[in-house]
């Protein structure tokens, strides 16, 4: 399904009046957007904007304070973290949450051991059936890492990789829960302009290959405009823009918000 075609039943994604408050603080207000399968979404906005604490709603992390959000036309209020992840939402971490202490390998078979392994007396009796599934899980996840250019890299351990492959092994974990939709916050952190750009190509890649819809968090402008479909602008927990890129860029309240009123 192209990625401006809706469902029978809508849009894939659905934000309609979200609010979230912290205290005193408003952290969003009234936020409503749609996002299409297969679409690649962007939402941009400075620090405190409003985007990280958005995608701990979208994924069961933080509850809204207000409003609903539907995810393939269900409701999603009051479901846990792991209920979102099983109905098919995963998501990356401005500030990486790997298992440093395991191999690049584990990392993966880690997020793949969440699906069903069948029976407990399999794995007490290490049967021919569970040695089978461990197999087919370690061809799966060494998938995973060709996919994102680890696979040499499997059993050194996660600590020791370079930032940008702690990036991409995160990446790899979110792909191992078999996601439809990817909440991607500040994946292209700390890295350089080339491996930027192989990450947007990437991304693209991985969007086709797994039948993604992607929504990703970047302060890094240039790399959205150039993956996404459509950018939402957040600023101060308010939507005051949505769009193509290229409205984006004309939209006078970002350019009054984020290029000091002119360009």
């Amino acid at each position: 399904m192209s990625s401006s075609t809706k469902t029978e039943a809508g849009p894939w994604l659905e934000l309609r009046q979200i609010s979230r408050q912290f205290g005193g603080l408003q952290a969003l207000s009234e936020v409503s957007f749609q996002v299409e399968e297969g679409e690649i979404f962007g939402l941009i906005g400075p620090n405190g904007a409003g985007k990280t604490t958005l995608f701990n709603l979208l994924s069961g992390v933080t509850p809204a304070s207000s409003g609903t959000i539907h995810w393939r036309g269900q409701a999603m209020q009051g479901l846990s973290p792991d209920r979102h992840n099983r109905l098919g939402i995963a998501r990356t971490f401005q500030n990486l949450r790997l298992f440093t202490g395991l191999s690049v390998l584990d990392n993966v078979l880690v997020a793949l051991h969440r699906q069903p392994q069948g029976s407990g007396l399999d794995a007490l009796l290490n049967s021919s059936r569970f040695q089978r599934r461990q197999s087919e899980l370690r061809q799966r996840a060494m998938q995973l890492l060709e996919e994102l250019g680890l696979a040499d890299q499997a059993h050194r351990q996660a600590s020791g990789l370079a930032y940008g492959d702690r990036r991409r092994l995160e990446i790899a974990r979110a792909l191992a829960t078999a996601p439809a939709l990817l909440l991607l916050d500040e994946p292209a952190a700390g890295m350089n302009p080339r491996e930027k750009e192989q990450l947007c190509e990437l991304l693209a890649v991985l969007r086709q290959r797994h039948q993604l819809t992607l929504v990703v968090i970047e302060h890094h402008v240039p790399l959205l405009i150039q993956l996404c479909q459509r950018l939402a602008v957040l600023d101060f927990g308010r939507l005051i823009a949505l769009g193509t890129p290229e409205q984006i860029q004309r939209d006078p309240r970002v350019i009054e918000a984020y290029l000091g009123g002119s360009r």
